[in-house]
């Protein structure tokens, strides 16, 4: 595959148009919004900036990094294992029930656009349950996408829906949202590196806040979202 065609298929994995449901989660920031911790466009970069810097780059993107690797070297037993600390980290009903959720809805795709060979879709069969991260990982490889710059997508898609949930529920402007996206943009670089850099040993979802916002979502009163 070229160069050019493999860039086209990153863009295709990161564009929110992808069939995935990312659109109907705000993990915890709905909660957040409706407690007064985020009121405008400063306190919601404060609060998406944090969640990037202590809990993106330190879990979620140095595992999936583990899991594209993983499915490129053929690895079963590591993307077992990567999926299975992915699934254990998510710490509350609504975190599991995202990835599970988004998990399915990207494998289903891969099986409508007959992305798979045979023992692609058998691998990614044997594996469970089947978190969003795996059914990335799977895509990226499929689409020979490098692991690195799946990394980078993964990173700039859940900035972009942190984003186009606080336009909806804050409420912001799409001049502000426009300028959340370069102020986290800039921070992405360094959060790639350090995700990129981390030890097995290291990888940690420890970010107390988020996860209690995550589980007092689950019983908040008036909601846009599912998480």
């Amino acid at each position: 595959m070229s160069d050019a065609l493999a860039l086209s298929r990153l863009l295709q994995l990161a564009s929110p148009l992808l069939p995935v449901g990312a659109y109907s989660y705000s993990q915890g920031l709905e909660w957040a919004i409706e407690t007064g911790i985020v009121t405008d466009a400063p306190s919601a970069r404060r609060w998406i900036g944090d969640a990037l810097q202590l809990s993106l780059c330190r879990f979620e993107l140095p595992l999936l990094l583990r899991l594209c690797r993983s499915w490129n070297n053929a690895d079963e037993a590591a993307l077992a294992h990567w999926n299975a600390i992915w699934c254990a980290g998510r710490d509350n009903a609504e975190a599991r029930a995202e990835t599970l959720q988004m998990g399915y809805s990207l494998a289903r795709l891969l099986d409508e656009l007959d992305a798979l060979d045979a023992t692609a879709k058998a691998r990614l069969g044997r594996i469970a349950p089947m978190t969003f991260p795996l059914a990335y990982a799977a895509t990226a490889a499929t689409w020979n996408i490098d692991a690195d710059q799946a990394q980078h997508a993964y990173a700039w898609s859940w900035a972009e829906n942190q984003v186009s949930a606080a336009l909806k529920t804050v409420p912001l402007g799409q001049v502000a949202g426009q300028r959340l996206l370069l102020a986290l943009g800039a921070l992405l670089p360094q959060a790639l590196a350090t995700a990129a850099a981390l030890p097995d040993d290291a990888i940690s979802n420890f970010a107390p806040g988020l996860s209690l916002a995550g589980c007092r979502h689950e019983t908040q009163y008036s909601r846009l979202f599912r998480s």
